[in-house]
């Protein structure tokens, strides 16, 4: 904690949490036991990137990918949606809760369980923790593509309309900026299909932790890299320095 500059947290973290089922394995436990103490974690981080001034927490939970895995396995995901989704926690922390992602695929009850989460945070604002669940980013992409069309040809207008900021705000993520950091835990290093638009920019950080043991200090770890990055967005570094002088 003493590494980090508070003044210079990233505004949006995202994190792909993986390694639940990994870490069940090598305790010899199932791998739902992994997913319900990888919950745990997700208490942790959020409370604590509340408490730095972190405004935006997005969690990879649940790909499309994920449908194929075995059927105990989603409906045990599933089952925790409904039984840890824990209105409390947002409320205690004054977080707001958004969900992303291919949601009428979930069971009903999953559905309804999310809304009524949505609707009961939507005036807390220390601030926004998303849920991309049932989510991948081509399918985000090649939905936008689908609403962009429809859209069109219903207001009668020409491809030269379209550019980066229009595809923008087709986005799940159209409510907020993209992410500034993004980690990966359980020691894969790829995307893995997620937020592929919004990541052009966004520091990338990578650790052999699994999930159900990452903690306040490894997210510490992570923001301290970040903070010793420099962003250039395609500049030289003499031009940051201007910009920042």
């Amino acid at each position: 904690m003493q590494q980090l500059d508070l003044t210079h947290i990233p505004t949006h973290i995202a994190i792909i949490m993986d390694g639940n089922g990994r870490w069940a394995k090598a305790k010899g436990l199932p791998r739902t036991a992994g997913h319900v103490e990888g919950v745990e974690a997700v208490r942790r981080i959020t409370q604590e990137c509340t408490r730095i001034g972190v405004k935006y927490l997005t969690l990879y939970t649940f790909s499309t990918e994920n449908w194929n895995r075995p059927e105990e396995e989603v409906n045990a995901l599933m089952g925790l949606v409904l039984t840890h989704l824990e209105e409390e926690i947002f409320q205690k922390n004054n977080v707001r809760f958004r969900v992303i992602g291919d949601r009428y695929r979930l069971p009903k009850a999953v559905q309804d369980k999310l809304q009524e989460v949505e609707h009961n945070t939507r005036n807390n604002d220390t601030m926004t923790m998303v849920v991309a669940l049932s989510y991948s980013a081509r399918w985000e992409i090649t939905r936008a593509c689908r609403d962009i069309y429809v859209d069109m040809q219903s207001q009668g207008r020409c491809e030269d309309d379209i550019d980066e900021r229009m595809v923008a705000s087709y986005m799940q993520t159209s409510f907020m900026p993209d992410p500034d950091l993004l980690i990966r835990t359980g020691g894969e290093k790829r995307i893995s299909n997620f937020l592929l638009w919004q990541l052009a920019y966004t520091e990338l950080y990578f650790c052999d932790t699994f999930w159900p043991d990452f903690g306040e200090e490894e997210l510490h770890q992570a923001i301290a890299e970040f903070q010793r990055r420099e962003r250039r967005y395609g500049m030289t570094s003499e031009q940051v320095e201007e910009g920042e002088n």
